[in-house]
């Protein structure tokens, strides 16, 4: 079975506020400090994170295991247009027909790539199939919510309970994963403005190691996976990590102790 574990990073899209709102002559700091003002204003003061429909991509980042393959990367290049990143997600979709995995992907990472290929004309037709071209994608399919094509773990794992989510940093955490670190989502913005497009790269590939991580657990613990086999995919990944040479992969190991992965104390 393919697995694809994805994550996106997304900063205001301030070319499609300039064209709701005809506003001309500003910078696109403050541009999004117009979005921001006016999503406090929508919500009461309660927040000012933006509807999905201003949300531009700036990273796409994987985790795929296929086969005896195991690879972690972020989508096209630093200097990548939005439109290729979300073509490159959906190619891999129409080539590899994956399992999806994701943490809150459901509500949020697939919304708002639906509507930014709707924007780029950006076709997946193997992603949108409920059973029209393939009869097996009738009641397994990437849109249904209870079906098993793309897996929400965060969904998934609170029972489908609003009140029951958390915050995948927890989750790793107290997995004994590094969890979050460095930077968070709320520091992309202000990564993209300086033109730090490497740095939101790494964060987002951190965060599909921490969410792959929470996937081989959960794996175990629906029985998918034996303890053996488990151990075997965490060794592989730690392989895969240390063989990369990449300070950011160098630094989710050191933040990774060996035995908090149930594993014996000489892996890693």
């Amino acid at each position: 079975m393919n697995v694809f574990v994805f994550d996106i990073e997304t900063v205001p899209d301030v070319d499609g506020a300039r064209k709701l709102w005809n506003i001309d002559g500003l910078e696109d700091k403050d541009v999004a400090n117009i979005m921001f003002s006016k999503r406090q204003q929508e919500t009461a003061g309660r927040t000012d994170f933006l509807r999905y429909h201003l949300h531009k991509i700036v990273a796409i980042s994987a985790v795929l295991r296929c086969d005896d393959r195991l690879s972690v990367w972020s989508l096209g290049e630093e200097d990548s247009p939005e439109p290729e990143l979300i073509r490159r997600f959906f190619e891999g979709v129409e080539r590899f027909t994956p399992v999806l995995v994701s943490w809150n992907g459901g509500g949020f990472d697939l919304p708002v790539l639906h509507y930014r290929a709707l924007q780029h004309r950006i076709s997946a037709q193997r992603y949108w199939d409920t059973g029209a071209e393939d009869p097996s994608f009738r009641y397994n399919n990437y849109l249904g919510r209870f079906h098993w094509r793309h897996i929400d773990l965060m969904d998934v794992i609170s029972g489908y309970q609003g009140r029951a989510v958390a915050p995948l940093d927890d989750i790793a955490t107290l997995l004994g994963f590094p969890g979050k670190f460095g930077m968070s989502g709320k520091d992309v913005w202000g990564r993209y403005l300086d033109g730090n497009i490497r740095s939101i790269r790494d964060y987002c590939e951190t965060d599909v190691l921490n969410t792959y991580l929470v996937y081989l657990r959960f794996e175990l613990m629906r029985g998918h996976l034996l303890e053996s086999q488990y151990e075997s995919e965490i060794q592989r990944l730690r392989a895969f990590l240390r063989d990369a040479e990449q300070p950011h992969f160098a630094e989710f190991l050191a933040a990774w102790p060996a035995d908090s992965a149930g594993c014996e104390s000489n892996v890693g």
